[in-house]
């Protein structure tokens, strides 16, 4: 609703410039060719070019008021002015007569119109002076200089003024007005997108708030039941938690509202994993080579959540009987927006023969549900040390975009 309303503010623009025009150049005619008849005393084609100029530019907005054409006005406001123009240089001087500087008024009131009109009027134009400056080197014998030498200057006067007056009074009002819309318009586009934005870091920092309100929950759970599997399951879960959360913070804290820088985000969530999984009798190293990646939010929180699985499996059986460990991870862009994610350790791997995509546990089940979410593909390569997961996704967002 809100194009078609722009768009008809537009056209009823236009159309009052160009009846302004109409009007203004047409009275500025009649008492222009009164004044060559009666004051300036000329005998000949000019005084009559701005007669008919004066009937022939009223008639035409005479029937656009009846059939509501604007292009077919402004096509016939144009031609009449522009013929007008030359008829009127060419008996006036020529390529020295003052009147020639309104074909420069026509060329920038083309462009007001559209830009296709305001290029064909500055070469059509462009082309008729040259013409012009040919028919004055010329000296051809029918063309004469109508206007008598002692009232050239007042010629000369009257024909800066009219040019000054369209230029001024109408064009350039109408420039001034039009930036001044453009400018109304441009603060209040940037105050409702200033308010979005605002109310986009709210929505992120109350999902935040309230997955972290989650986490509580289950960490009090977690407190209250004596059971040691049941508590190694709400950590779980706890932890898968705050990994979305993160994701939320990071969106509304840093300036980017849709996109998360992945490599910073990693970092943070693998910090935090060591600091709630890992023991403090053991050290892990986390290694993290990501170059300067933006990840959509809806690519981000089952990748982080992938991650969050295979590195906490790292940390608790990878691990489970090394005092020192480290852990990669990896990502390389490829054509066409595609990503490889590799996460490896150099802990205790799985047998051979170990089929991970069948498992029953509900960490490696997650990991190949959030592969499939990703619309990417998962395997577990063949190491002879430790476990290494490549996955191969592509950032959904874009996927969404082309």
């Amino acid at each position: 609703m809100r194009k078609p309303k722009i768009q008809l503010n537009r056209v009823s623009d236009k159309t009052k410039l160009l009846l302004k025009f109409n009007y203004i150049s047409s009275v500025l005619s009649l008492i222009i060719g009164l004044i060559c008849s009666y004051v300036i005393h000329m005998d000949g084609t000019i005084p009559y070019v701005f007669y008919f100029y004066f009937v022939l530019n009223l008639l035409n907005v005479a029937v656009f008021n009846k059939h509501k054409n604007l292009l077919a006005m402004a096509i016939c406001t144009s031609t009449l002015s522009f013929l007008s123009t030359i008829v009127i240089t060419l008996f006036s001087g020529g390529i020295n007569s003052p009147f020639i500087f309104i074909l420069g008024l026509i060329v920038l009131a083309g462009y007001i119109s559209t830009r296709v009109f305001g290029k064909v009027y500055l070469y059509l134009i462009i082309g008729t002076i040259i013409l012009i400056y040919l028919i004055d080197y010329a000296n051809f014998d029918f063309i004469v200089n109508e206007v008598p030498d002692s009232s050239r200057d007042l010629f000369s006067l009257i024909s800066i003024l009219f040019s000054v007056y369209l230029l001024g009074g109408v064009l350039g009002k109408n420039l001034l007005n039009t930036h001044h819309k453009l400018y109304k318009s441009k603060a209040k586009i940037e105050k409702s997108v200033d308010e979005k934005e605002n109310l986009l870091r709210e929505v992120h920092h109350r999902v935040k708030n309230n997955l972290q309100t989650v986490s509580s929950l289950l960490n009090l759970q977690a407190r209250n039941t004596p059971n040691e599997q049941i508590k190694e399951l709400v950590k779980s879960s706890q932890n898968r938690v705050t990994a979305m959360a993160m994701i939320h913070e990071m969106l509304y804290v840093r300036d980017n509202l849709s996109k998360i820088e992945f490599g910073s985000y990693v970092q943070e969530l693998t910090q935090f994993l060591l600091r709630t999984v890992e023991r403090k009798d053991r050290k892990i190293d986390v290694t993290i080579d990501i170059p300067d990646t933006w990840l959509g939010i809806d690519t981000a929180i089952p990748l982080g959540l992938l991650i969050n699985e295979t590195v906490t499996n790292s940390i608790k059986y990878g691990f489970k009987d090394m005092e020192v460990g480290k852990i990669t991870i990896e990502l390389e862009k490829r054509y066409q927006n595609k990503f490889i994610l590799k996460i490896s350790d150099n802990g205790a791997s799985f047998p051979l023969d170990f089929d991970f995509k069948n498992s029953n546990t509900l960490g490696l089940r997650l990991i190949h549900n959030l592969a499939r979410q990703l619309q990417g593909t998962i395997e577990r390569l063949p190491t002879t040390e430790g476990t290494t997961y490549k996955l191969v996704f592509q950032d959904i967002a874009s996927q969404f975009n082309t």
